[in-house]
């Protein structure tokens, strides 16, 4: 029927008892349409027609415009027990939606909706153990989220509405997102009683209160990983801000000024406020030992279907990672009164990074990047307090400092592995013990496969002989003996390359490069500097000249010249020339001598 007037008119003649509960859901669904439905909330106001047919309408009404007054009154007025049943049901059919990952706007929409129907149903729901509903709403819910700014706003707002402490709502921000919230907006008076009542167990305000807490650290771990904090990279901005590259705006700055990454902080704000709000402390058994030694719950709303005490209910390993991270960030970089958890490097933060990387560190590292960086953060907080060692437990520094370097191949944000990195080039520096330093470098360069990390671990060497020098240390460092031990992996035996055709040549640089590089930079200081004199071995520079420079510099030579003539080169070979003129310039100027 096109016309609404005639629509309307055969909504109300048919309404109950002219017709039965079936046939008049059939008739509304005949004459459905955004026009009718300011019509159908005025009939809807009966709350005995709405306790029996409220719970079909909602599948029936969600994807319309406009349907959220409708919704909201079968929210107050249906049978809440029932209503609450379909409204998780058609929230879990949203994902069918979803395409990679993403929500359409329509479905955004829906969400919104349906989490400001449960804020209201919950509220509605008179039994004896209501967090068995809880649990459930939160696990659906969170099978759901996507980590984009209204879902979340949503999030925050059922929250808010179902928690029994309520701080005042922050100022609005110019970031900010807003969303509806009927059950902040509407009139809780109009809420019909829960036909089936009955007393509350006492116990259940303080599960129900865990159970948004597990739920709010979940959230926290899907926000953060699916937006890049840029946590790591900012602390260390502020601790060097002489590293920001001159001309480019820096990391902080952009966070105080694009909306987008403004936004960012702004919502992990809001669900750090909620998590403190519901008891996440540092005085919490959350941040005691069972946030580095207990088993990590990746899950936990899946672990707490039936609690009967609050400690039955977990919470996100990855999510409390997350807020402690945040804490430190933002008492860092914004001066906040964040508490400060009672941890250090070891043993505390090698465990966390032990528990999470330990079984498949690749795998975990791109399933969870935004986790990763927050542990990256509070590590590199951590170094820069001084918190390495507690002076009683035992120091593992190399499978630690192994953790890291993985962190600094494998993670997809180009800032955090050099964050990673910048932490382990650190962490190394803090270690007391110089024999195991050396060690540390000699097991990288020896059995690392990336040419990236054995670069690094030549420029840490150079750090270690030139803190050293300047601090006047007598070590393995201020003389000969590190070099000595470490130059046959750091100048191997290059003889090889001159059987090498150029094909296999090209494919040989571009592996190896970075560590090429560098070892022919060191050798420059080494070599060529009076100061650093003291450190080279007897004889070391003419060898390094026959086993490494000679054949190396032929190869390099070889290649360079070829493209230098316009011959035709292996695939990929243009693109070195600037990286093997270099080298070659680098190695001509050694003094072997």
């Amino acid at each position: 029927m096109s016309d609404p007037a005639k629509a309307i008119e055969a909504l109300k003649e048919s309404r109950p008892p002219a017709t039965d509960r079936f046939t008049y859901l059939t008739i509304i669904e005949q004459f459905l349409s955004p026009e009718i439905l300011p019509a159908l909330n005025e009939i809807l106001q009966d709350a005995q027609l709405t306790q029996d047919i409220g719970w079909d309408l909602v599948d029936m009404l969600v994807s319309l415009p406009g349907c959220e007054p409708c919704l909201e009154t079968i929210a107050r007025l249906g049978n809440p027990r029932e209503v609450i049943l379909k409204v998780l049901e058609v929230l879990e059919g949203l994902q069918e939606s979803y395409e990679a990952e993403e929500a359409s706007p329509a479905a955004v929409q829906s969400f919104i909706t349906l989490l400001g129907m449960l804020a209201i149903l919950h509220k509605r729901i008179k039994t004896k153990y209501p967090s068995r509903f809880l649990a459930s709403t939160l696990s659906t819910v969170y099978r759901t989220y996507l980590p984009n700014q209204e879902m979340t706003a949503s999030v925050i707002n059922l929250v808010r509405s179902l928690s029994a402490k309520k701080r005042p709502l922050l100022p609005s921000r110019k970031s900010s997102v807003n969303v509806a919230n009927p059950d902040e907006e509407g009139d809780a008076t109009k809420n019909a009683p829960d036909p089936e009542a009955e007393t509350e167990d006492p116990i259940e305000g303080a599960i129900q209160q865990k159970l948004l807490l597990s739920f709010v650290t979940c959230i926290v771990e899907s926000y953060v990983n699916g937006h890049s904090m840029e946590w790591s990279s900012r602390l260390l901005e502020f601790y060097a801000p002489e590293r920001v590259v001159p001309g480019r705006k820096s990391l902080l700055d952009r966070f105080k000024e694009e909306e987008d990454l403004l936004s960012r902080d702004t919502m992990v704000g809001k669900l750090e406020a909620l998590a403190r709000d519901l008891g996440f402390s540092s005085a919490s058994k959350t941040l005691g030992s069972g946030l580095y030694d207990g088993p990590i719950h990746r899950d936990p709303l899946s672990e707490a279907e039936s609690p009967s005490k609050p400690d039955d209910v977990p919470l996100s390993t990855g999510g409390s990672i997350c807020i402690v991270a945040y804490w430190l960030f933002s008492a860092t970089v914004f001066g906040a009164n964040s508490p400060k958890p009672d941890m250090h490097i070891f043993p505390d933060h090698f465990r966390i990074m032990q528990q999470f990387m330990e079984d498949d560190a690749h795998a975990q590292i791109m399933s969870t990047p935004g986790t990763i960086e927050a542990i990256i953060s509070i590590g590199l907080w951590l170094q820069q307090n001084g918190l390495v060692t507690t002076g009683e437990d035992e120091a593992n520094f190399m499978p630690y400092h192994h953790l890291l370097t993985l962190c600094g191949v494998y993670h997809p944000s180009i800032q955090a592995r050099n964050a990673a990195i910048t932490l382990a080039g650190r962490v190394l520096h803090d270690n007391p013990d110089e024999d195991d330093r050396v060690k540390i470098l000699e097991d990288l360069l020896e059995n690392c496969m990336f040419a990236s990390l054995k670069a690094c671990a030549v420029t840490w060497l150079r750090e270690e002989i030139i803190a050293a020098r300047e601090k006047q240390l007598t070590s393995q460092f201020s003389g000969p003996d590190a070099v000595d031990q470490l130059q046959y992996v750091i100048f191997p035996d290059m003889e090889f390359l001159r059987d090498l055709d150029q094909q296999g040549f090209v494919e040989y640089w571009a592996q190896n490069s970075p560590f090429l590089l560098q070892a022919a930079n060191f050798a420059y200081l080494l070599l060529n500097s009076k100061d650093y004199s003291s450190v080279v071995p007897a004889g070391m520079g003419a060898a390094v000249g026959q086993r490494y420079v000679e054949p190396l510099l032929q190869a390099t030579v070889g290649l360079e010249s070829a493209i230098s003539k316009g011959e035709e080169v292996s695939e990929g070979a243009e693109h070195i020339a600037l990286d093997t003129s270099i080298l070659i310039d680098r190695l001509k100027r050694l003094d072997l001598q």
